[in-house]
């Protein structure tokens, strides 16, 4: 039996199955059984309001777990899908409350991965599918790091390799008047708003926020303190840190000065699409290191950046150490 056949004897039997996406690795249930949806939250701990993105083969399985779709979903799939960008709309009737967390939206999207697509057409289902990890933690970019996480809770791990991508979808609210992005990714506001043909409004003079995956103001974070930092506060802070005795670690844009001696530095470059491909793997190895802080270079506040530096933000925040500004 190939791993993907045990994969979806697994899934139709209601068990968990870890799979590839190009954004992180997703701990997979079958969407359509609330007893097997319930088996991931507490494998990984995650409160029970706290909703699920449902994957899907294609678009045309949107109607069997939404409705009243608007064309701005239909525009939006044609142009990123199979991608990291999830749509928020009106939930079926027949969708579980526990995938929704009891709301009346739902989270769809199409993984551009290929082994994620096969499981997905063998299975013939919707796959609810959050981050492979303990909740609020780091979410993974391997299958090994699957493994560390979550143990003998998940029954299968499908091993894809490195997630392309490397942090969670772009979500985007299609269930009001207009559509708003709810947790930025590496598709961009301006992207979305170019594929729908005119700008995305502010979120302030929308209605209500729909609870999405990912959103809370602590998330992603490593159990070292990490502190989110300007270059020349950094620079300072590592040095206050080594001369107090502390093992200290820097995740930098750019390159190891000569006076950083005796910090572990990690240089990540300059570009986001790199950046945020190696980031959580990075964050996994200093966290692993036993140290006393973790001090991350602050990334530009340009569009291209919304998504690394949101969760930045909430891993600072998660860690126990605050961010350097407000998440927006």
């Amino acid at each position: 039996m190939t791993d993907i056949a045990r994969a979806v004897a697994l899934l139709r039997a209601g068990e968990l199955v870890a799979f590839p996406t190009e954004t992180v690795y997703g701990l997979g249930a079958n969407a359509a059984n609330p007893a097997a949806v319930a088996k991931i939250f507490a494998a990984k701990g995650r409160p029970a309001d706290h909703p699920l993105i449902v994957h899907v083969a294609d678009a045309t399985q949107l109607d069997r777990w939404a409705i009243d779709i608007p064309a701005a979903a239909t525009q939006l799939a044609a142009a990123f899908w199979p991608g990291p960008l999830t749509l928020i709309l009106k939930r079926h009737p027949g969708v579980p409350n526990a995938v929704t967390g009891g709301q009346d939206t739902i989270g769809l999207r199409v993984p551009n991965h290929p082994l994620a697509l096969q499981l997905l057409s063998e299975f013939g289902g919707g796959l609810a599918a959050p981050s492979a990890n303990r909740f609020g933690r780091i979410s993974p970019t391997t299958a090994a790091h699957v493994g560390d996480e979550l143990g003998d809770r998940v029954s299968l791990i499908l091993d894809g390799g490195p997630c392309a991508v490397g942090i969670e979808s772009t979500i985007v609210d299609l269930s009001g008047d207009a559509p708003r992005v709810l947790r930025p990714g590496m598709i961009s506001a301006a992207q979305i708003g170019e594929a729908l043909g005119a700008p995305l409004k502010s979120e302030s003079a929308q209605a209500p926020v729909p609870r999405v995956s990912g959103s809370l103001e602590a998330h992603y974070a490593p159990r070292t303190p990490l502190c989110l930092l300007p270059f020349a506060a950094l620079l300072e802070a590592s040095r206050r840190a080594l001369d107090g005795g502390s093992c200290v670690a820097v995740l930098s844009l750019s390159g190891f000065p000569h006076d950083a001696r005796g910090i572990i530095w990690r240089q990540l470059g300059n570009e986001p699409q790199s950046y945020a491909r190696a980031l959580y793997a990075a964050l996994r190895e200093l966290d692993a290191l036993g140290l006393d802080l973790i001090l991350v270079e602050l990334p530009p506040d340009e569009e291209d950046w919304r998504g690394v530096l949101d969760r930045l933000r909430r891993a600072a925040i998660g860690s126990g150490r605050p961010s350097i500004a407000p998440l927006t």
